[in-house]
């Protein structure tokens, strides 16, 4: 369904947003019958807390919507988004007790509330509308709530209908949208275009591995956004266990975020050059699939060892950043759902990302707090440099031992850019339901990358 603000209309329900502190002042301002149902109904403007009031008709006349302490609301995010999934059918305005970026969250909360994934069944029931509030960027955050919603959906679509080729359908798609250029390299084309490593991981799948790259704007810096496509992961000849597999449709969770971004960054019409590469591919078992101890040589001239070819999206996007490094991009970001040490290091719902600028952690830091994406930095650590290099070749692509294995990812994939690079390395799934965030996939990192932009990249 669109995520969309409600038209206005005069008969919009007032929902009025109470601090546990300003509950006294706040019902004391109301007539005398609504007072006396406030009391009765023991309402405490506890978080979450919500009553409607009625009319003399019956009709609901306003909300009321508890918005707790400071110590509550900050162990969470998006709580107006649980009110809103449970109000009944109408149109809404909030009317107080919200302002600056906490109305903007509230807004945003209220359009991803109503995300449903309902290709596969029947569509949930629209929730009820609200009126963009006044003092907010109302498209702004209609076309932020809609680039998440494109990123929940690929992730969501299982396999079988989101492989490489589908991938690539779904960006090309979004190409047309906004006006942009897009190049697609598949298959044995791969080898003789200079992706060997893309080649390499997927040419054991029944739909071909391809290169995405689509690109926009034609004025101002040049932003390169790089996106791991592994649409399903087996493992390869290391298979991953059952358990391991059950959610491997989630593996191109970085192109899906980076599309999201893309649509976020096109349809604000931002004043940059925008580049999305996709290495689109599915990591499977044949007889041609990669083996343990290959030794690969990349696009850049450095070889790989494969140590484990369930270590495959660091090689995917080894050949992508190579090619995101020949046009000399004022920033390169990449996004992937890359190693299960980043969720033991900071849990499903925190970004780690990876920076040699000190500049850039702050403006990302800042802006991740602005907007209610949180992120944290980790550390490009030089003196493990050591564990990438296997002896045999340049590069291990799957270091012994188990220790520090988001951060000797991120070691490994540098070892490609020698511009401006950022590396978030992401999780791209809700594991239980939340306010505005369904179980299933769910974009990270996305809006804290679109609110730093201005300061990443001077615009």
């Amino acid at each position: 369904m669109p995520l969309t603000f409600a038209a206005p209309t005069e008969d919009a329900i007032p929902v009025h947003v109470i601090h546990a502190d300003g509950l006294d002042g706040a019902v004391g301002q109301l007539p005398d019958q609504h007072q006396r149902w406030v009391k009765t109904q023991g309402f405490q403007a506890k978080l979450g807390q919500h009553l409607t009031l009625p009319d003399d008709d019956g009709q609901i006349a306003r909300v009321l919507v508890g918005y707790g302490t400071p110590e509550q609301r900050a162990r969470g995010r998006f709580h107006l988004g649980a009110v809103a999934a449970k109000l009944p059918d109408g149109t809404y305005r909030i009317a107080g007790g919200l302002d600056g970026s906490d109305l903007q969250e509230a807004a945003l909360a209220w359009l991803l509330a109503g995300y449903s994934f309902d290709r596969y069944r029947k569509p949930a029931v629209p929730i009820a509308g609200l009126i963009a509030p006044e003092g907010i960027e109302a498209r702004q955050i209609e076309i932020i709530a809609q680039g998440e919603a494109l990123t929940r959906d690929l992730i969501n679509t299982p396999t079988s209908d989101m492989g490489p080729a589908d991938l690539e359908n779904a960006t090309r798609s979004l190409a047309a949208e906004h006006e942009a250029k897009i190049n697609v390299t598949v298959g044995d084309d791969l080898i003789s275009s200079g992706f060997p490593l893309i080649h390499t991981v997927g040419r054991a799948s029944a739909q071909a591995p391809r290169l995405l790259d689509m690109r926009w704007g034609d004025q101002g810096p040049q932003l390169t956004l790089v996106g791991k496509g592994v649409c399903f992961d087996t493992g390869g000849l290391n298979i991953k266990p059952g358990a391991s597999m059950g959610l491997m449709k989630k593996d191109m969770g970085g192109a899906a975020t980076v599309l999201g971004l893309a649509h976020m960054i096109m349809g604000l019409g931002l004043r940059l050059r925008l580049r999305v590469l996709v290495p689109a591919v599915e990591n499977s078992i044949d007889g041609n699939a990669f083996r343990p101890q290959d030794i690969l040589t990349s696009r850049k001239g450095l070889t790989v060892e494969i140590n484990n070819t369930d270590a495959e999206g660091r090689l995917v996007l080894a050949d992508a950043l190579t090619l995101s490094d020949e046009d000399s991009p004022d920033l390169v970001i990449s996004m992937a759902t890359l190693t299960g040490a980043a969720r033991v290091a900071v849990g499903p719902d925190i970004s780690p990302f990876y920076t040699d600028s000190d500049d850039h952690a702050a403006a990302l830091s800042q802006a991740a707090h602005a907007v209610a994406d949180p992120v944290w930095r980790l550390p490009f650590h030089t003196p493990y440099e050591t564990m990438i290099e296997p002896g045999i070749a340049d590069l291990d692509n799957a270091p012994k031992g188990g220790m520090a294995g988001s951060i000797t990812a991120a070691l490994f994939l540098r070892r490609f850019v020698e511009s401006p690079y950022i590396h978030f390395d992401i999780y791209g799934w809700q594991p239980a339901a939340a306010p505005s965030r369904p179980k299933g996939g769910v974009g990270m990192g996305a809006r804290a990358v679109l609110e730093a932009l201005p300061a990443l990249l001077e615009l």
